[in-house]
């Protein structure tokens, strides 16, 4: 039965991994699951496995000059890839040697059809294979997972939050870390005082204009302290708007020394 127009035309994450039994894991749950089942985005998880040529499914071999481990075979993954690219969607590895997965890259992702995103194992993936299918490297962050699962999830979620409707508040979005090249201030609710701890009197004040100038001034003073990459950045950034999407996405990858060696996260 083919799927109802919405659902056919919602954004859509295929995920190639060899373990597609993890999926949908926790994005079935919370604010991306009720979105998943009200049809705003799809996913789909595809075995590698299915792709193999041989009797027992293998889709890795040694390392060419030698080493520890094995690489997934190019033959095996190039054909996952062309059983779910429609020649729109981006391909995209997630590796630790990728450029690190931003803000601004997420709302990109957002605007698109969806996203192929190839999960490796063992030692990576055959270099060829990302080459042959201009595949995109993504980092999630600068340590090391036993599979690319875990990120790919994480990829997922922050994309799958910022489509339309999927947030009750769309204007969240707007005031959280990141969105405008800082972390987010910090957050208080009820009671207004815990274990002798007090919420600041200004955003009990009611005064808006106040509360909005505490708020920057935070989250300038967070970012300053934590972040001095994104500080840098944001001190530096400029009025143009698409230079200031480019700087955007430059700028955790400032902080990180350059790309890492290992393949397999």
């Amino acid at each position: 039965m083919d799927d109802p127009p919405e659902v056919a035309t919602a954004w859509a994450a295929t995920v190639l991994t060899i373990f597609p039994g993890l999926f949908p894991g926790p994005l079935a749950e919370s604010l991306t699951g009720q979105a998943l089942a009200k049809g705003l985005w799809r996913l789909d998880a595809l075995d590698i496995r299915a792709f193999a040529r041989d009797k027992h499914r293998s889709v890795d071999g040694p390392p060419a000059g030698g080493g520890p481990g094995m690489v997934m075979r190019p033959d095996v993954v190039s054909a996952a890839i062309d059983s779910a690219w429609d020649g729109v969607r981006p391909i995209l590895y997630l590796s630790p040697r990728g450029r690190p997965f931003t803000q601004a890259r997420a709302a990109e992702l957002a605007r698109g059809k969806g996203a192929i995103l190839l999960c490796g194992r063992f030692e990576g993936v055959d270099q060829r294979v990302l080459d042959g299918r201009a595949v995109e490297e993504v980092s999630v962050g600068d340590f090391v997972m036993t599979g690319g699962e875990i990120p790919a999830m994480a990829l997922i979620d922050g994309v799958v939050r910022l489509l339309p409707g999927v947030l009750g508040n769309a204007a969240s979005v707007e005031e959280e870390s990141f969105a405008g090249g800082l972390l987010e201030a910090p957050c208080y609710t009820r009671p207004p005082e815990w274990e002798g701890r007090a919420t600041p009197e200004v955003l009990l004040s009611g005064h808006h204009a106040r509360i909005a100038d505490w708020r920057k001034a935070q989250a300038e003073a967070v970012t300053k302290e934590r972040r001095p990459d994104l500080w840098r950045a944001h001190v530096a950034r400029p009025a143009d708007p698409d230079e200031a999407r480019e700087l955007s996405d430059a700028q955790t990858f400032a902080g990180t020394g350059g790309p890492m060696k290992e393949h397999d996260q």
